[in-house]
């Protein structure tokens, strides 16, 4: 099963990215994120042309996310239990017998902030939920746009960076929390060359200059990673004419 998640920064602008890519790449699965558009407005049509099932969890302007499958997808969850929270930011569900979560983290804004402390605590619910998740579910993976860099290896430049958000100490323990229930980030399961992200600014030839973080993981439960034959990123829609700012991440799996 190959699998792979790509933030599309709007899915009216980029649906026809998203459809040559999967017309190329071929995976099974395509979790997005921030289609920025309303549930009833996703083009399920454009992705059934293509042999694929879609769900969309979306609001208006802002977040959302879709999963997107050749085969049927069953035991949806559009919220993390408990967490009274109007953003669209979470699409679970089972896919031949993986469950599939797709996240949007929030990104945080600015250490210190409102929406730094709604991040933190948005991870710590997470974590809970996962935890029960993985009591239900032995192969699961979560995927998506994390919005925290694991390491300083997953930065273009750690001392510019310092302890900003995405790259602070508490971002990164909540995200150690994550991998702390048996999660395993497979991207690092397997050599990679160096400075490889999935994000880069649009501004100051970003791309250009490879000055990028590392902010879209693939996580498996320690019962599914074994199977991970290969994970990679995949830089080439970044460099197609009016991209999104990321870019896709793509795991293989022997299942």
């Amino acid at each position: 099963m190959k699998i792979a998640t790509w933030n599309v920064n709007s899915l009216k602008v980029r649906l026809p990215q998203v459809t040559e890519w999967l017309q190329s790449a071929q995976p099974d699965v395509l979790v997005l994120q921030e289609i920025k558009l309303v549930s009833e407005a996703f083009p399920v049509d454009a992705f059934a042309e293509l042999g694929y099932h879609a769900l969309a969890s979306g609001q208006k302007t802002y977040n959302g996310v879709a999963n997107i499958a050749r085969a049927s997808m069953h035991d949806v969850i559009t919220d993390i239990p408990g967490l009274d929270d109007p953003q669209r930011r979470v699409l679970a569900t089972t896919i031949n017998g993986i469950r599939v979560v797709n996240l949007y983290v929030p990104n945080g804004q600015s250490v210190g902030s409102d929406k730094y402390a709604y991040k933190l605590g948005w991870l710590a619910a997470l974590r809970d939920w996962l935890a029960a998740e993985l009591a239900q579910h032995e192969r699961l993976v979560v995927l998506g746009d994390f919005n925290i860099a694991p390491e300083d290896r997953d930065v273009y430049d750690p001392d510019k960076w310092g302890d900003d958000v995405l790259c602070s100490p508490a971002e990164r323990a909540a995200l150690g929390e994550l991998t702390a229930l048996g999660l395993v980030d497979v991207f690092r399961e397997f050599d990679q060359p160096e400075a490889a992200y999935s994000w880069w600014d649009y501004r100051a030839a970003g791309f250009r200059r490879n000055a990028g973080l590392r902010i879209d993981l693939i996580l498996a439960s320690s019962a599914l990673a074994p199977y991970c034959n290969a994970s990679y990123v995949d830089r080439e829609p970044r460099s197609w004419e009016r991209p999104s700012d990321h870019t896709p991440v793509i795991a293989e799996f022997r299942v």
